[in-house]
């Protein structure tokens, strides 16, 4: 029988825990190690949904992305996420910066998705992964491929006249290493950047594609549930019903 400590050990051996920034809280976060695991529920966040999802399905493990828990919780509720696990006895395991640097993680999927070749982890920001197109593409038909690639509900860009035909992505919030990658490649895609470094990097000419941090990483992650199925014959694993709550208009 599959234990959490089962699922645990192999997460670890494809993205080390050690690996985590110094800020971040990947791990096992919840529950028993020894638990028997014959159900668990995958999301990129752990919401309050999500839990009631993982309780009314009776998983035993919910893992996520995003940690359970993140920073200091001075309370604990009825209703709250972390409240409805312990409540149901589901045992909780996130990998997040761990997996965004993993070979075969978050920014290397991300990199797939975009049908990138010949791709390599940078070794200027070991996050950021480094791929070409097959064809290169103004700016335009580049971001119209992502946000369809992506299935983005806004797009924003930075406007350029080169060509793009190397590419660097970065899932997530990564506008701190901007300046890497447009040192590797013409373009730069990641999921968050506020206005002002945005302004910057147009008028320092780099180009920068701003996708969404839900659609740069929620996929991405979701893509280890094949390899999960794979090695936890006996596990069912189940994708919750979860889609991006913060809603844009075109």
């Amino acid at each position: 029988m599959t234990t959490v400590k089962n699922l645990y050990d192999y997460i670890n051996s494809l993205a080390p825990f050690d690996t985590q920034d110094e800020w971040d809280n990947s791990g096992h976060l919840i529950g028993d190690f020894r638990k028997p695991v014959r159900r668990c529920v995958m999301a990129l966040d752990c919401t309050k949904g999500v839990s009631a999802y993982a309780a009314d399905v009776k998983a035993d493990l919910l893992f996520t992305h995003h940690p359970v828990i993140f920073h200091g919780i001075k309370s604990i509720k009825k209703g709250d996420a972390v409240y409805t696990l312990i409540e149901n006895d589901i045992a909780a395991i996130s990998a997040h910066t761990n997996y965004d640097i993993a070979l075969g993680g978050i920014n290397d999927n991300l990199a797939s998705l975009l049908d990138l070749r010949n791709t390599r982890h940078s070794e200027r920001q070991k996050l950021l992964v480094i791929g070409e197109l097959e064809h290169p593409m103004s700016i335009d038909d580049f971001a119209e491929h992502v946000s369809n690639a992506l299935h983005c509900a806004a797009i924003r860009y930075t406007d350029t006249e080169k060509t793009i035909q190397t590419v660097a992505v970065g899932g997530g919030a990564c506008e701190e290493f901007l300046e890497d990658a447009c040192a590797d490649a013409d373009v730069f895609v990641t999921g968050d950047m506020k206005y002002h470094p945005m302004l910057n990097a147009a008028e320092e000419g780099r180009t920068v594609v701003v996708a969404g941090h839900y659609e740069t990483e929620s996929v991405p992650f979701l893509m280890l549930k094949d390899k999960l199925e794979a090695m936890f014959p006996d596990v069912e694993f189940l994708i919750a019903p979860y889609e991006n709550p913060i809603k844009s208009v075109g």
